[in-house]
């Protein structure tokens, strides 16, 4: 099938539920060409089987890593460059909160190393397959907290998940911001989005024992901000979905400074373990 001007090739990580999975569904539908992103093989699988059914998708791969892992993040990245040459749009979904085992045998709290590092790391290398007018979509969160940098550097270990969650989400929101001042009008946007709070996903479910929101609610704002014309000029902004608007992040995102350190923190860690 040959590509047209309005199809996109978008990677999603995160893929197999939840809202990963509820956009991929509703990128499907409209005809893009995606490129899949999951932690266990059987129910990528699954989920290519049924979106390969549901015409009138593009055309659909599947990547299997474990994010918590750099080596298998950098082994996404590389698998990915050496399919294609242009990527359109990434969308880093893949999120943790809680886990029975939340310190990474590299020492590291494993909801800064999914939430903040991996997708770093993953959109750094990536770069070079996006251009000026590609997007990099972050899913943050409406849960965001001061950033403890011996708790992102895994010198001091958080007591509690949401606080590591909270933090993380605000770490990956300040390198979005980074990153896009850094880049310019050069780069490809840089776009951080609070899908909404409380949604129907497996992490909510088991975080806070709710049901929550309808997960279309975090597939609409993903695929309008991988999309639509109204996110063009949105480089180094925030989205938040639960107002329906853009607006102000945790304040500590909005210091240059701050954003600086956490960001040099963040290369301090992936300069240790690459």
């Amino acid at each position: 099938m040959n590509k047209d001007s309005t199809q996109k090739t978008i990677l999603i990580t995160g893929a197999t539920d939840g809202i990963g999975l509820a956009t991929a569904k509703m990128l499907a539908a409209e005809g893009h060409q995606l490129l899949l992103h999951g932690r266990n093989a059987e129910k990528l699988a699954d989920v290519e089987k049924v979106l390969s059914e549901s015409k009138p998708a593009a055309g659909i791969e599947t990547f299997v890593a474990d994010l918590a892992h750099f080596d298998q993040v950098q082994a996404l990245a590389a698998a990915i460059t050496a399919s294609h040459s242009t990527l359109d749009v990434v969308i880093n979904n893949a999120g943790i909160f809680h886990t029975p085992n939340p310190i990474t045998h590299d020492g590291l709290d494993i909801r800064f190393v999914v939430n903040s590092f991996a997708p770093y790391l993953l959109t750094r290398q990536l770069m070079p397959l996006l251009s000026s007018n590609g997007r990099v979509v972050n899913l943050s969160s409406a849960a965001q907290s001061p950033v403890s940098l011996q708790a992102l550097a895994g010198e001091v270990q958080l007591p509690e998940a949401f606080a590591a969650y909270a933090q993380s989400k605000l770490a990956l929101t300040m390198w979005s911001r980074h990153l896009a001042e850094e880049l310019g009008k050069s780069g490809p946007a840089i776009i951080a989005v609070n899908p909404g709070s409380m949604l129907a996903s497996k992490m909510v479910k088991e975080g806070f024992g709710v049901a929550g929101n309808d997960l279309s609610i975090g597939a609409g704002i993903l695929t309008r901000a991988a999309l639509s014309d109204e996110f063009n000029n949105a480089s180094g902004k925030y989205f938040d979905n639960d107002a329906g608007k853009f607006s102000a992040p945790h304040q500590d995102a909005l210091d240059q400074q701050k954003c600086q350190e956490v960001v040099a923190a963040i290369e301090a860690v992936l300069n240790r373990f690459l």
